[in-house]
């Protein structure tokens, strides 16, 4: 498989799929979406018994690609809001390319989710917004003490709506509340006291540890694990259907709001926001 944004190693059963934009703190860009989609179908179907995922450079994941978001939102018309916030004709209407855009999204979380083989990470550094969600939604996610995790989204204008089906179910509503509406970022110790983290593993030994855990799982049978993870899977299925399809939803119309607009752009211009409060 010819790879742009990522890398993918086999070794002595046990696979390692690296996100590779250093440049971009390995932002998620549509392209790496489907990429990292291409390469989870290869490993499903291919020997590897474990996986695990890192990242290359500083960063483990910054999240979505914002220039590639505003350059959707640019394309997305407006919508005009009268005073005290009512929006002209009800909530905005999310466009064709936005809902297509958290679909690819949607579909990429909940394939690391339901992946059948057991999924390591291996957080180098920041796992920031969807960084973060692709961080703690494999199996077992091991931290270097300098990892930072957050979900930032309200802080630009953004809404962490994806990410949220799977947060509450992680650490609790209360917990998930703290974390999605501060936009606050945490270390990884206090991860770990969350829940969010397995292990804080120093980062010279991380991956040597990582490894070590998919020694450890390769163990077991494999079919025990498949029909293990495939049995919590099914536990919330339907639940998981129908709360990303609103998630989604959301996270689509939301980009359409002047505070979207505003938000990536003082981010990317490197300024405070004005909000329009629309």
């Amino acid at each position: 498989m010819a790879l742009k944004t990522l890398t993918l190693e086999y070794a002595d059963g046990l696979a390692t799929l690296t996100l590779n934009r250093p440049e971009k703190r390995n932002a998620l860009s549509p392209e790496m979406i489907e990429e990292l989609l291409a390469a989870l179908d290869e490993l499903e179907a291919r020997p590897p018994r474990v996986v695990i995922l890192t990242g290359t450079g500083k960063a483990f994941c910054a999240g979505m690609d914002l220039e590639a978001l505003q350059a959707l939102a640019r394309r997305t018309p407006e919508h005009h809001v009268l005073k005290g916030g009512v929006l002209k004709g009800g909530l905005p209407r999310a466009s064709d390319a936005n809902l297509a855009d958290s679909r690819r999204v949607a579909r990429l979380f909940r394939r690391i989710y339901d992946f059948p083989k057991p999924l390591i990470a291996a957080v180098n550094g920041a796992a920031i917004a969807g960084g973060c969600g692709i961080a703690t939604l494999c199996d077992f996610t091991l931290a270097a003490p300098e990892a930072k995790f957050g979900y930032s989204e309200v802080r630009i204008g953004f809404m962490p709506a994806l990410v949220a089906v799977f947060l509450i179910r992680q650490i609790g509503e209360k917990r998930a509340r703290d974390l999605l509406l501060s936009g606050r970022t945490i270390d990884a110790a206090e991860a770990h006291r969350l829940g969010l983290v397995n292990e804080v593993v120093p980062l010279d030994k991380l991956l040597g540890r990582a490894r070590a855990l998919a020694e450890e799982l390769s163990v077991s049978s494999p079919t025990s694990l498949a029909y293990t993870k495939r049995l919590l899977r099914e536990f919330s299925q339907a639940e998981l259907d129908r709360e990303l399809e609103v998630a989604l939803q959301e996270n689509a119309r939301i980009r359409s709001t002047a505070d979207f607009r505003e938000g990536l752009s003082a981010f990317l211009e490197k300024r405070k926001p004005v909000w329009h409060g629309e």
